[in-house]
């Protein structure tokens, strides 16, 4: 029988994409699902960047590239960076990647060791911990709690630091919970990783422009005393509905790029070819269709959360960015998973229970509104009449 190393025996995964997998069987067995689960914009890529594929496509370009990215979209990545943090970036040190789980995957896979500590956001990206421990590293959660708006709270990370940390993670605007971490909190969280030179930073701002109520989301590139700690994770999956196409982007200290880029070289040898033309059309294009989806999001955030805080049982804070909900189900009685099993099974809407993004998810269930309005409220009518029956039973 073949055996590999421990580490695979460690590695998890993410929940989202086995809920995917369920709620498409029910429906090709003829089921009305709504999958509230996935956090995929309902929204067409915009034409303009589309055409940018095709016509890259006809161009001829269909061929390798330089491992870190064409020239052209590294230059339009720094020069966007610049724009929104004010930090001025070299494309030298940036990395255009398949999707934002790879930038992970090689932050983590660098610093994670037996006999080290990573910090990272508990609730949070399942795949956080699932590569910490997939590296034997020993994951030391930051706990993001409802009463602090899901923020993180600066010293909570501080009083978390030790001689053993090696890499802390950053998510804001968050998933799942759709917190925002205010400017004056990450101001003070810098001015902590940067006392701790020794210690990486990976900031995931990848829905870094989808933030309500006039709130600005404050990105850790804005603070120069990081620059030699920092990795920055971004990418166009979110901000132009692209998902499918895999295209991110990360920002590496001068002391680290080469090794990423050799990991580049090692894994992928290089990005699709069309899709990185398709992202300098994204950066340098018209915004408006990213800004409308945005708009968008934020009527469905009001809607679903006014719903959701009329349903017996269940509270909602308003998030702050990204598309989630993350309603508080305690006093339905109900555990987490379970309840997001049975509303997928008996009323066709799928969630995803708390604690698929951590320990301290439990109590909670994520929403994604990035689906069209009305579908949202109907799963929420599902969702009432669901907990009803049970109450009644």
């Amino acid at each position: 029988m073949l055996t590999t190393i421990s580490g695979y025996d460690r590695i998890g995964e993410e929940n989202a994409f086995a809920v995917l997998a369920r709620a498409n069987k029910l429906a090709a067995e003829g089921r009305d699902v709504i999958n509230l689960g996935i956090g995929q914009p309902d929204f067409q890529t915009p034409e303009h960047i589309v055409e940018a594929a095709v016509k890259a496509l006809r161009d001829g370009h269909h061929g390798y590239t330089p491992a870190p990215g064409i020239p052209a979209l590294r230059e339009a990545i720094a020069a966007d960076i610049e724009m929104r943090s004010g930090l001025a970036t070299s494309p030298e040190h940036v990395l255009v990647v398949p999707g934002g789980k790879v930038t992970m995957f090689m932050a983590i896979q660098m610093f994670g060791e037996p006999g080290v500590e990573i910090l990272y956001p508990d609730p949070g990206f399942p795949i956080y911990r699932s590569m910490i421990e997939f590296t034997g590293a020993t994951p030391i959660p930051l706990p993001i709690r409802e009463e602090n708006g899901f923020a993180f709270a600066p010293q909570d990370v501080e009083e978390r630091l030790s001689p053993r940390t090696r890499l802390v993670i950053v998510n804001s605007p968050a998933n799942p919970t759709g917190g925002v971490t205010p400017p004056d909190d990450v101001r003070r969280l810098a001015a902590i990783l940067a006392a701790r030179p020794d210690v990486a930073v990976m900031s995931d701002e990848i829905y870094g422009r989808m933030t309500y109520d006039g709130l600005q989301h404050l990105s850790l590139a804005s603070f120069p005393e990081l620059r030699d700690q920092l990795i920055l994770l971004d990418g166009f999956s979110k901000t132009y509905a692209m998902t499918g196409w895999r295209l991110g982007w990360s920002l590496w200290p001068a002391s680290l790029y080469d090794k990423a880029r050799k990991l580049a070289v090692n894994a992928w040898s290089c990005v699709n070819a069309p899709a990185q033309f398709a992202g300098i059309a994204a950066l340098t294009g018209p915004q408006d269709a990213s800004e409308a989806m945005v708009r968008a999001f934020d009527d469905r955030r009001t809607a679903v959360v006014e719903a959701l805080n009329a349903l017996p049982g269940i509270t909602c804070a308003t998030p702050k960015g990204a598309f989630y909900a993350f309603p508080n189900i305690k006093e339905t009685g109900w555990k987490a998973k379970p309840l997001a099993d049975a509303l997928l099974q008996e009323t066709g809407v799928a969630l995803i229970g708390g604690p698929d993004f951590g320990i301290l998810g439990e109590g909670y269930v994520r929403v994604s509104y990035a689906a069209a309005k009305e579908r949202i409220l109907e799963a929420v009518g599902r969702i009432d009449g669901f907990l009803r029956e049970c109450a009644a039973a």
